[in-house]
């Protein structure tokens, strides 16, 4: 994974068009990632090996059309001025065979585990980052059978010898809302419960409301115009006055 630094967004990248998908088939076919043709989540070590270059593609998307149909939504893109530049998959540890390769394996069963994690590094530390994984926070929350999400960190050149390409940064695991849950020198299992992001994104949305409400401009209500005190009728024109007479009963 690229890491998000966390940097606030100038220049032009302010003015982008930045939108958080649902992962489909797709939409995962017009990434470049490096991840794209990775098996490591996908298939135990064994069953890695008996893959075939030529076939890697079509396992790798075999997959995530499994887990889409048995299981429902596994993932989000990141799409920015109407291109694929980034994306996060996520299952429940039963579909995400290499997992039991970690050394804090395996994952709790009351949660799903966050596998591959990708930015495009021409948009690295712009925050997009952080928006798939409050995408996802939404998406699971829905689901009352999941109470967390998991993830394993890479911790340096040491997390190597397990997989670091494929591995999110530990740092950006903890800046984004993931405490350690298993500590471990190069591979440590995180931990994100969604009742505190549930809490977390409300109390962003109250606190944006109090901000937007301190800088809203003052409403201009309408009121009608003032009535004078004392209401004097208008004098009657020299014909209105003749009319007037004529109306008169004899």
């Amino acid at each position: 994974m690229t890491q998000p630094r966390g940097e606030p967004v100038r220049g032009m990248e302010a003015q982008m068009s930045r939108k958080i998908l649902p992962l489909t088939l797709d939409r995962f076919a017009e990434l470049t990632a490096p991840c794209r043709t990775c098996l490591f989540w996908e298939l135990d070590p064994v069953r890695r090996r008996h893959v075939s270059a030529n076939d890697v593609m079509a396992e790798k998307e075999a997959w995530i059309s499994e887990v889409l149909r048995e299981w429902g939504s596994c993932g989000r893109v990141a799409v920015v001025d109407g291109e694929t530049v980034g994306f996060l998959i996520y299952a429940p540890p039963s579909y995400v065979g290499g997992a039991g390769c970690f050394p804090t394996a395996p994952v709790s069963a009351d949660a799903v585990l966050l596998t591959t994690a990708w930015i495009d590094p021409r948009h690295a530390g712009g925050g997009l980052g952080r928006m798939l994984i409050q995408g996802m926070a939404r998406d699971l929350i829905r689901r009352t059978d999941v109470r967390a999400v998991e993830a394993f960190g890479d911790v340096g050149p040491l997390s190597g010898i397990h997989g670091r390409r494929c591995a999110a940064p530990a740092d950006f695991l903890a800046r984004v809302g993931f405490k350690t849950h298993r500590a471990h020198p190069t591979a440590p299992r995180f931990r994100m419960e969604l009742k505190q992001a549930v809490t977390w994104r409300e109390e962003v949305e109250v606190a944006l409301e109090r901000l937007w409400g301190a800088v809203r401009p003052p409403r201009q209500r309408h009121r009608p115009a003032p009535v004078p005190a004392h209401h004097e009728p208008m004098p009657l024109r020299r014909d209105d006055a003749q009319d007037s007479r004529r109306a008169r009963p004899t």
